[in-house]
């Protein structure tokens, strides 16, 4: 849970402050009388910095942190899997870009097109792609992803076959797994990879944080839920979103890694995901 979980809470923020326009409205914990900042939040009008706060003004505290999720059913999860609460459903959120990331992020789209003009004379469609989780190696996240991951192997051979037909931008981190073919800028923030996603045509990958950017940004998608989780809850209807439909899913599996997860990363094929990428951007 990180920036994708900031970004859902960014539009009740925003439809809180229309009806409360004096208040400062901050993200935190109410128990513990805790207030959080992100930087999915900076520059974002209706969420203040709780870094920040004016003590002449009235503060609402929207109680959103890591074990108060809405899209989380606690009382039937355990300490090893999640348990959908099937009544929530996403609504896309709110970035707000300063000139600076969007000038980056365009320098970015310029080294891009360069980089492909030694292979491609003609402009093509550009895909953003995410292929590797920065958590991937957590304490409290790394099984988890493990689980929604559909693989090194299968984005690879993905890449292999769209790479010549499409322009495509990898995100970079420091647990990224490198695949040749595709453009990956030296340095490249969150912040400055969504100003990035928002000059491109769609947004390939798995279902997390920036699917939910995708989401923010109006973007189309193709976003591979495996059979971790329900589409139906965390899923954006202008989407394609990729399930495995099974008796075991979602599994929602946390705690230990799943064979049912590893059933469903070799019963959805890089073939499939290739034909889904040439009906949504031809």
């Amino acid at each position: 849970m990180g920036y994708g979980d900031d970004l859902l809470i960014t539009s009740y923020a925003s439809h809180l402050k229309k009806k409360l326009p004096d208040h400062q409205i901050v993200i935190g914990n109410l128990s513990k009388k805790e207030a959080m900042h992100s930087i999915v939040y900076d520059n974002n009008p209706n969420i203040s910095d709780c870094r920040k706060l004016d003590p002449k003004k009235p503060i609402f505290v929207i109680d959103y942190h890591p074990y108060n999720r809405p899209y989380i059913d606690y009382k039937k999860s355990t300490s090893s899997k999640y348990v959908w609460n099937y009544k929530f459903k996403p609504t896309p959120g709110e970035l707000y870009f300063s000139k600076k990331e969007l000038n980056t992020a365009e320098e970015i789209y310029k080294e891009l097109i360069h980089w492909y003009k030694k292979k491609y004379l003609k402009k093509r469609k550009i895909i953003f792609i995410e292929t590797s989780s920065t958590k991937i190696d957590s304490k409290q996240f790394g099984i988890k992803q493990k689980n929604l991951s559909w693989g090194h192997k299968n984005w690879k051979s993905l890449i292999n076959k769209i790479k010549d037909k499409y322009l495509i931008i990898h995100s970079n981190h420091e647990k990224v797994d490198k695949i040749d073919g595709v453009f990956m800028p030296k340095e490249m923030s969150f912040r400055i990879a969504c100003a990035v996603m928002k000059k491109c045509d769609l947004f390939l990958g798995a279902h997390g944080g920036f699917a939910h950017v995708a989401a923010a940004l109006n973007k189309k998608a193709i976003v591979y839920f495996g059979g971790w989780a329900d589409p139906s809850v965390l899923g954006y209807g202008n989407h394609r979103n990729i399930y495995f439909d099974h008796v075991r899913s979602p599994c929602g599996m946390y705690g230990e890694e799943c064979k049912h997860c590893e059933e469903s990363r070799n019963n959805i094929k890089p073939n499939f995901l290739e034909k889904e990428i040439d009906t949504i951007l031809n």
